[in-house]
């Protein structure tokens, strides 16, 4: 049996498709499909019955998935004690949020490349959310706070953030004061969200109201600063706003509580080496340049 074409079953089994795990790998449909065939035939068994809406796995399938899925992970192993330090080979799929992607992540990313010029590296931009199985992602880059799911999280540096508001806002309209007085206020948000505040040591949460969203923090600041109300919004996001006055700081007793940069990657027994180098390379990254967050700013 061709290890590639156990890997390649690995991707169809665990993105749920021919189209998924093609993507995944960078190869034609076609080419996934004959691989499937000729490792079937090397078994002497059907591993995957095809359908209009996928792939499902057959009972062998789903029992020589997870021996697929160790042979793979020990070669990989193998690889790597061989050739600790060696270059970087293959393709690397990673999600990349667009708020913060081209001036926060995107020079690490091309970093990498250089260093590393037999890795193919296919970066994707948009602050929707992905999943990253089914569309066939080695990792993801995402901002903010992790909701509970299986996918293994690594934080790269912290977030900090606070709530504003602009002069004209709060001219007309007030700003609030007290924690329950949020949902009597207008706010320009992502979506139907809930914003979360420190009262001294204990995390309230509060559901904000409001008939501007948008699914990008630099949209929301324009939008919060032309009056059409309170936000949550990063730091290095408002720098400029507050310092020009064109956004004030309010509820400044209640603060967020930090959030985070972190790589996403799939659940799986030993993290693929080009993930920990790209994990590492952000985390040295922001520690040598803490302006990025604004964190050398945050009490100024």
């Amino acid at each position: 049996m061709d290890i590639e074409d156990i890997r390649t079953f690995v991707e169809v089994a665990d993105t749920g498709g021919i189209s998924a795990a093609a993507r995944r790998l960078g190869v034609s449909k076609s080419i996934v499909s004959r691989r499937l065939l000729r490792l079937e035939a090397a078994l002497g068994a059907q591993l995957v019955a095809r359908t209009t809406r996928g792939a499902a796995l057959t009972d062998a399938g789903v029992t020589f998935r997870d021996h697929a899925a160790k042979v793979s992970a020990e070669i990989d192993l193998a690889r790597e004690a061989v050739f600790p330090a060696g270059e970087l080979r293959g393709r690397l799929r990673v999600a990349v949020p667009l708020t913060f992607g081209p001036t926060h992540f995107a020079p690490v990313i091309a970093e990498m490349a250089r260093r590393h010029p037999s890795l193919h590296i296919h970066a994707s931009y948009s602050d929707r959310f992905v999943d990253l199985i089914t569309e066939g992602f080695d990792c993801a880059i995402r901002v903010g706070y992790l909701q509970d799911s299986n996918l293994i999280a690594r934080r790269v540096g912290p977030i900090y953030g606070r709530l504003v508001a602009s002069p004209d806002y709060i001219k007309a309209h007030g700003a609030p004061e007290r924690l329950e007085e949020i949902a009597t206020h207008e706010a320009v948000m992502q979506g139907t969200e809930t914003w979360q505040l420190m009262d001294g040591d204990k995390i309230v949460s509060v559901q904000p109201q409001g008939r501007f969203k948008a699914d990008n923090a630099t949209a929301l600041a324009a939008a919060a600063a032309a009056g059409l109300g309170i936000a949550w919004l990063p730091d290095c996001i408002t720098y400029d706003y507050v310092s020009s006055g064109a956004l004030v700081p309010i509820m400044t007793r209640y603060p967020p509580p930090p959030a985070g940069a972190y790589v996403i990657r799939p659940p799986g027994q030993h993290p693929a080496r080009k993930i920990r180098v790209l994990t590492d390379m952000l985390i040295e990254h922001f520690e040598r340049n803490p302006q990025l967050w604004g964190l050398d700013r945050r009490d100024a």
